[in-house]
């Protein structure tokens, strides 16, 4: 068994805009969080993508929390275990918003990959202060 096993996933929140005339083309940007909630042995991680076209949330946007449930080996420290998880649900997410966008009537967008090993990673407890 790997570190983590994906047992499940699903889009909790799916909010979509598309008032952008025909034949125009449109420039994207990219805005993802990644957060990841631990219990023993099993975690919940929100993957929360926001795509706005020319920079018109009103003319283009797309919204979307993509919720999966891991089990994980006990002894992963929680920075791998973020990057694993992360790295697992990534092609699902990417491949929701392909399908979502080329359903649509659009050209299906494919978000850009991302180095989350390049990323801060950052951890608060419950009560709101850093974790040791």
């Amino acid at each position: 068994m790997s570190d983590v096993t994906l047992k499940g996933y699903k889009v909790t929140e799916l909010e979509f805009r598309n008032k952008v005339d025909g034949g125009i083309r449109i420039n994207l940007e990219h805005k993802y969080s990644y957060n990841v909630g631990y219990s023993q042995n099993n975690c919940k991680c929100d993957f929360t993508v926001e795509i706005i076209g020319n920079g018109d949330p009103d003319k283009f946007y797309i919204k979307m929390i993509f919720s999966g449930i891991f089990e994980y080996k006990p002894d992963i420290k929680k920075e791998a275990l973020h990057v694993a998880t992360f790295k697992e649900i990534f092609p699902y997410v990417r491949a929701a918003v392909s399908t979502i966008t080329a359903n649509s009537g659009i050209a299906a967008i494919m978000i850009p990959p991302v180095d989350i090993e390049g990323e801060s990673i950052y951890r608060i407890s419950i009560n709101g202060q850093p974790e040791e």
